[in-house]
């Protein structure tokens, strides 16, 4: 459910002894996944996307998205030959938005979800907006 120390995602058969609250937590502990599910909460995204956006390579983009596949937090969908990854529980960005409130609280404020409409250089960076979830408000 998580990348280990070396890089390799430690699957389920290894990490039986690990919570699925601690697995999901230490998905989101490694600032590369982080990264990610902050990108993706703009909306979808390929890989090479995410290559450019991130600078980071295709493999190490890859490697991440496997983990958080494999937690359910992310998900993709093909067309043609090409894959849109897509943050797949909306509740992803309430906790992210529970993390703020608590960094900030602890003196250590800083952003984890997506700032939309904060000048000019935030509007050009988005690329779309994000679905609408019915029932949902918004947390950004």
């Amino acid at each position: 459910m998580a990348i280990d120390g070396g890089g390799r995602c430690v699957r389920a058969d290894i990490a039986a002894g690990i919570t699925p609250a601690a697995a999901l937590f230490h998905s989101l502990a490694d600032e590369t996944r982080l990264r990610i599910v902050q990108r993706l909460a703009h909306g979808e995204a390929r890989v090479v996307d995410l290559t450019d956006q991130l600078g980071l390579a295709q493999s190490t983009v890859s490697k991440h998205l496997a983990c958080l596949r494999d937690c359910g937090l992310v998900d993709y969908r093909a067309v043609g030959r090409q894959s849109f990854y897509a943050l797949t529980r909306p509740e992803l960005m309430d906790l992210l938005a529970f993390a703020e409130q608590l960094l900030a609280a602890t003196g250590h404020a800083i952003a984890l979800r997506p700032v939309y409409g904060t000048g000019q250089q935030a509007k050009q960076d988005i690329p779309r907006d994000p679905p609408q979830q019915p029932g949902r408000e918004k947390v950004w």
